[in-house]
């Protein structure tokens, strides 16, 4: 049984895990209402605020569970990436836990606990896919041959995608967090009406740009009426789907995978959701899109990720620092 700690940025969450019945428990505290004032994530606010309700959370999760902290073969946290001082308060709420039970401690990887979420509660493992990972930091594609067996296909060149529903929204005077702010109002609105960039979607790679997209719709802002809105956001945010869509299954055809998974904030947008299934239905691919309470970020994926190291007997040295600045080097 694995008890995991998620807390790379503004999410307190804990879960626990066990490779008979996967998962027992998984608590979120969510600090949405704290740093919504400012627009975005204040580091020295979630920080606080995880050291607040770190303890009661991870009471709750055993209780949860119905297990006592004694029955606990290990314990993992997110070393990386993340703010620094979030990051600081998991990892050493963790180690803490590990030594005076004196259990092995896991630190893994923030990005590595995203691309295996859509294998939570799945039979068979993890299987040979082409992954897309799309959120508020984070976009890339993998290819993914089993458990801590990666090759990095492509990512970002600037924006993530996440970061730009988010910076979007903001120019909009829509609410923090902007990324499903946009998906509500999209639900109503033309995604036709505006032709927005799909940058680099013919570039015959699989990176990602998402910069020229944020900076057309400033440039549009001067023009808009208010009853554009929904027009705006829907068109903005189909043309980010038909980038994340048109990369991801050309990786599939290229690499010649007959299954696509898609995790991440972003993989719970419904017009992405929509339209790759619409693309791997028509190409014959299997889809898996992470379940909607594992695409943000949570402890259950990082609890996952850890049992599968813990079966191959790899564990963490205490003294391991964090990485908030986390390399994709072990992607290859």
């Amino acid at each position: 049984m694995i008890l995991a700690i998620e807390t790379s940025c503004d999410e307190t969450a804990v879960a626990l895990y066990s490779a008979e019945s996967g998962v027992l428990a998984s608590e979120i505290s969510s600090q949405i209402l704290l740093h919504r004032p400012y627009g975005g994530v204040v580091p020295e606010v979630a920080s606080r605020s995880h050291l607040e309700v770190i303890e009661p959370l991870v009471r709750a999760t055993l209780e949860a569970a119905g297990v006592s902290i004694r029955d606990v073969d290990a314990f993992a946290a997110t070393s990386g990436p993340g703010l620094a001082s979030s990051l600081l308060v998991g990892s050493s709420v963790a180690k803490g836990l590990a030594v005076g039970s004196g259990k092995p401690y896991l630190a893994i990887n923030h990005i590595e606990g995203h691309l295996l979420s859509p294998f939570i509660g799945t039979s068979g493992g993890v299987l040979p896919s082409i992954s897309l990972v799309v959120s508020g930091g984070h976009t890339l594609l993998v290819e993914v041959r089993a458990a801590g067996d990666y090759r990095l296909l492509g990512r970002t060149l600037d924006d993530a995608a996440g970061e730009a529903f988010d910076k979007v929204a903001k120019m909009l005077g829509l609410p923090y967090p902007g990324g499903p702010e946009i998906d509500r109002v999209a639900q109503t609105g033309d995604r036709n009406r505006f032709d927005f960039p799909r940058s680099m979607l013919k570039s015959g790679d699989f990176q990602f740009s998402f910069s020229g997209l944020k900076t057309a719709v400033r440039y549009l802002l001067p023009k808009l009426q208010p009853t554009d809105l929904a027009d705006v956001c829907a068109s903005f945010q189909e043309a980010v789907v038909d980038v994340l869509v048109g990369k991801t299954i050309a990786a599939a055809r290229e690499n010649g995978a007959n299954l696509l998974t898609v995790s991440g904030g972003v993989a719970g947008n419904s017009r992405l959701r929509e339209a790759m299934a619409a693309v791997c239905a028509e190409n014959g691919v299997a889809l898996r899109i992470a379940v909607g309470k594992y695409c943000g970020d949570n402890a259950a994926m990082i609890a996952h990720v850890a049992q599968g190291r813990w079966e191959r007997g790899l564990v963490s040295d205490l003294d391991e620092e964090i990485q908030p600045n986390l390399s994709l080097d072990w992607l290859r």
